[in-house]
């Protein structure tokens, strides 16, 4: 909770500040889950989704709840290749009976469960009655005004009762898929920036997101949902939608609904400004998007889902297959393969070249692999290849920290070094010293794989390099050999 509330005060700090090292640290706090507790193979997938950023669009198609792989085989059929990512429905809206519902819903768990095990994303949509009300269409796109919506995210109330009851109903359809394993992009109450359902263009919407949220993660423990806020693009019918976007501590993607193929640039510029780095998709379309356009100015989109029957209502046969044939437009069989590639395992260690000069130039004269950086050579070669004075070594690999938070890095050096992560320059101590202590602060999130580089030189006398970190939940301790990754 204090790291949610804490991420969110950066997002709009990191609004006001220019300096680029700054912004850097604030992306990347920013983009740690915004479940504090997710499950190992939902943060596999945030990671590999932001591995895969500007690599290529990953193709989608939706499915309705009461035919969870209609429109999915059929894209199969015309094109040859099953989408990467399947979506899928949770709302009822066609007026079933409980026990209908309840065998739906199942279907589509069970389709989910079959759809990850074969290398594919599960996404989810939830087009929600209004609590209490039957499960119908009409009881979905209805006009509510913000006096009766206050009712239902005030507790105590028989609306707020209704609302919970309706949230724990789909939860348990959740909770299977939690339990089985399967990551789901979770993306409830959609298109609010609009005024077509009963949660559509409330003053108070943000708390109707918070309560589920906060419902689900901690009241159930569903810690398998990427939190995907998707308002409409603006238009004459939907206002801006920063007007009601949660905060960075409640979503992990900002995907936008776009119809009649109005793929502006300003549209992908802006849910990216907004998101100040996150991941951001196109929620839904009807009409497919041009892949060379996009990939030529809009190639942060992360993913797109087609809506079921519009697939064919809006695009002829001979452009979905050249959709989903072309390279920038990732099938589910090429996820699969970029998830497997991204996935192999790497020996634990840092790169560590060493030179025989103090300018790190020319070729290394030895390159190894070093298990942690915690050397005290004194006045003795770190090896018969290399000079006892005046030398230098450059360490590079990747950081894998077990916690989402603030991490403070600390060097022990004797002489000169130097700390990069992810590209930002983070301790600078590029002097002649000796035995000093420096120290930079950093944010790291829990299995991602951070971009380390550290640099050292020896001038004369004692040669000392030692690398440690501190975090609220990491003692300060030399980072060990199993937290770096020989890339």
């Amino acid at each position: 909770m204090e790291q949610r509330i804490l991420r969110d005060l950066l997002d709009s700090a990191s609004r006001l500040v220019n300096d680029a090292a700054w912004q850097s640290a604030f992306r990347t706090l920013l983009r740690a889950p915004a479940d504090e507790k997710l499950a190992a193979p939902a943060l596999k997938l945030l990671n590999r989704l932001y591995t895969l950023q500007g690599k290529g669009l990953i193709s989608g198609i939706h499915d309705y709840l009461e035919s969870a792989d209609e429109f999915s085989n059929k894209l199969k059929d015309t094109s040859g290749q099953y989408a990467g990512l399947h979506g899928y429905e949770m709302g009822a809206i066609g007026n079933q009976t409980e026990a209908l519902i309840a065998n739906q819903r199942q279907w589509v768990t069970d389709s989910a469960i079959r759809w990850h095990k074969a290398g594919g994303i599960v996404t989810m949509s939830y087009h929600a009655s209004l609590p209490g009300t039957a499960p119908a269409w009409s009881n979905v796109s209805m006009n509510l005004s913000e006096a009766d919506f206050a009712k239902y995210i005030t507790p105590g109330t028989p609306q707020y009762t209704a609302l919970l009851a309706d949230l724990d109903k789909t939860a348990v359809y959740l909770k299977k898929l939690n339990d089985a394993g399967v990551p789901v992009l979770w993306r409830p109450y959609h298109e609010m920036n609009g005024g077509w359902f009963w949660w559509g263009q409330k003053a108070r919407f943000v708390e109707l997101w918070s309560l589920m949220f906060e419902r689900y993660t901690v009241y159930h423990g569903l810690h398998n949902l990427l939190w995907v806020w998707s308002p409409n693009a603006k238009n004459q019918w939907s206002e801006e939608p920063a007007k009601y976007y949660p905060g960075a501590g409640r979503v992990d993607v900002l995907a936008l609904d776009i119809y009649d193929g109005d793929y502006k640039a300003s549209h992908h510029d802006g849910l990216w400004d907004l998101g100040r780095g996150k991941l951001i998709a196109i929620g839904e379309n009807g009409k497919l998007p041009s892949p060379a356009e996009l990939a030529k100015s809009q190639n942060k989109w992360s993913y797109q889902l087609t809506w079921a029957k519009l697939l064919y209502e809006q695009n002829t046969e001979s452009v979905i297959k050249s959709f989903m044939n072309d390279s920038f437009v990732i099938t589910r069989d090429e996820y699969k393969a970029l998830a497997a590639e991204g996935e192999q395992t790497y020996p634990p260690g840092i790169r560590g070249e060493y030179f025989n000069n103090i300018t790190l130039s020319g070729a290394p004269a030895l390159v190894r692999t070093d298990s942690a950086i915690n050397f005290s050579w004194r006045q003795t070669s770190p090896d018969p290849l290399i000079n006892a004075d005046f030398f230098a070594v450059r360490w590079t690999g990747k950081l894998k920290p077990d916690f989402s938070e603030t991490y403070n890095l600390y060097t022990y050096s004797d002489d000169g070094i130097r700390v990069w992560v992810d590209g930002v320059l983070v301790i600078d101590s590029w002097i002649k010293q000796s035995g000093t202590e420096r120290t930079g602060t950093v944010q790291l999130i829990q299995g991602k794989l951070h971009e380390l580089k550290v640099e050292y030189y020896e001038n004369q006398g004692d040669a000392k390099a030692i690398l440690m970190w501190e975090s609220h939940s990491q003692p300060r301790a030399v980072i060990p050999a199993t937290a770096y990754v020989l890339a």
